[in-house]
């Protein structure tokens, strides 16, 4: 694929409307560069444990092995964990929130990442 190609398809604009969860347009597009950034960096961690998995099993690897590297069942369970677990810390922030309101404490987002960040 070539440099226009894949500018094409990043800049391809999707088929109906983009949903709205906030009042702000702009949390709106903030939370979607997030998830973004999220799934490259979910890409990057099954890729890394690719590496990870074929040094320890060979001592060395090719590219073309990382490519070609499929999981068996045993690691397929373990990525599906771990991203269970990134996910879960990714939306930490939100679920202490929900917790918040489910006891009756009325807190801002930003009071909660306050004492998120304090931890």
């Amino acid at each position: 694929m070539n440099p226009d190609d894949v500018l094409r398809l990043a800049n391809a604009a999707p088929s109906g409307k983009r949903p709205h969860f906030f009042a702000d347009a702009d949390v709106d597009r903030l939370l979607a560069i997030v998830w973004a950034m999220a799934g490259e960096l979910a890409v990057t961690r099954e890729r890394l444990d690719t590496v990870e998995r074929l040094l320890d099993a060979k001592q060395t690897l090719a590219r073309a092995e990382i490519e070609a590297y499929r999981p068996d069942p045993q690691a397929a369970r373990e990525r599906g964990q771990m991203q269970l677990e990134y996910i879960a810390r990714l939306l930490r922030v939100l679920q202490q929130q929900v917790e918040a309101m489910q006891r009756g404490i009325s807190e801002s987002a930003e009071d909660v990442a306050r004492e998120v960040g304090a931890k």
